[in-house]
């Protein structure tokens, strides 16, 4: 692929908190402002839609605003907007994700190590 028509996807998404702020991003008794202390950390988000219908979503958490949260997803290079007020559980990994991908990879592979072990050819 062409690096000329490849599109930058590293723009600077994240909020910019100062004194002039609103406390609901700068005091983490508020969802936005904890959150925000979890930006980079691989989470699942689970969504009320309607009355009764849980929906989720894991990813990385990229950004945090007043009222949405930005999740990358684990299987592509997807951003997820999402609306903060129809959140009711979220999971947060205390391990950051490429310690949790080295895991996998490892643990991934000493299955198939231990597998082929005991197969008989």
């Amino acid at each position: 692929m062409n690096n000329e028509n490849k599109v930058n996807t590293d723009e600077s998404r994240n909020v910019n908190i100062n004194s002039n702020s609103p406390e609901i991003l700068t005091n983490n008794i508020y969802t936005p402002a904890f959150l925000r202390e979890n930006i980079g950390k691989l989470m699942r988000v689970e969504f009320l839609i309607g009355t009764n219908n849980l929906v989720d979503r894991t990813g990385i958490l990229l950004d945090v605003g007043a009222s949405y949260i930005l999740l990358r997803a684990l299987e592509s290079d997807v951003v997820t907007y999402c609306d903060i007020y129809s959140i009711k559980f979220i999971t947060i990994s205390n391990l950051p994700y490429n310690m949790l991908y080295e895991f996998n990879n490892n643990l991934n592979s000493t299955n198939i190590e231990n597998n082929n072990r005991y197969r008989y050819y």
